[in-house]
């Protein structure tokens, strides 16, 4: 993040646009700022995203999810008065792709809260220390476990915890059921 970003001058305003297309959009808005020499007038312009860690096919599968899909973040220098600069405001409005500002009439966005902003902004850089599970199994699922002493039993999703990445599974052994605490990456659905 930039310096400026701390800086009384800046404020973080929410833009609108197509869903799916957000990274290009950043991209192409980013393009058009610095072709206008406006880097300093709009020093960041983000999607943000999430780094969540999943199996699929018995693929552990680490990915980029967009917390916001159809919404991009821009940080703006405001006047004094909270005013977004004409120059600013036309650029970001003749972008093409690029919707409505969120928030406010159409002549005047509101913009982020700061508490906001922080939220947002912590909550990326937690998750690309450590990728947040995204585990797809829920309770009664069946499900086959690959690795471990119990590998190739099925049995049947007894309890979820993601915050430790494991799953409790239900076996049958020796004609008992017997729980069995896995991490998520050793069970895929059975078929």
């Amino acid at each position: 993040m930039s310096e400026s970003s701390t800086t009384p001058r800046t404020r973080w305003f929410v833009l609108r646009c197509a869903t799916n297309v957000e990274n290009r959009m950043r991209d192409k808005l980013e393009q058009r700022v610095a072709t206008a020499d406006l880097e300093e007038m709009v020093p960041s312009v983000l999607v943000p995203t999430e780094t969540v860690t999943e199996m699929k096919g018995g693929k552990k599968r680490t990915l980029q999810k967009k917390l916001y899909p159809g919404y991009i973040m821009v940080e703006m220098a405001v006047s004094e008065d909270g005013q977004i600069p004409e120059d600013v405001w036309f650029l970001i409005r003749e972008t093409a792709g690029i919707g409505d500002f969120v928030g406010g009439d159409r002549n005047q966005p509101v913009p982020m809260e700061a508490h906001e902003v922080e939220r947002v902004l912590m909550g990326m850089e937690v998750t690309e220390e450590r990728p947040a599970l995204r585990i797809t199994f829920k309770l009664g699922d069946r499900v086959k476990i690959n690795e471990g002493p119990f590998e190739s039993y099925t049995g049947v999703v007894d309890e979820v915890n993601e915050a430790k990445g494991t799953v409790r599974v239900i076996v049958t052994i020796f004609g008992r059921e017997t729980p069995v605490e896995l991490e998520y990456w050793q069970v895929e659905e059975a078929a």
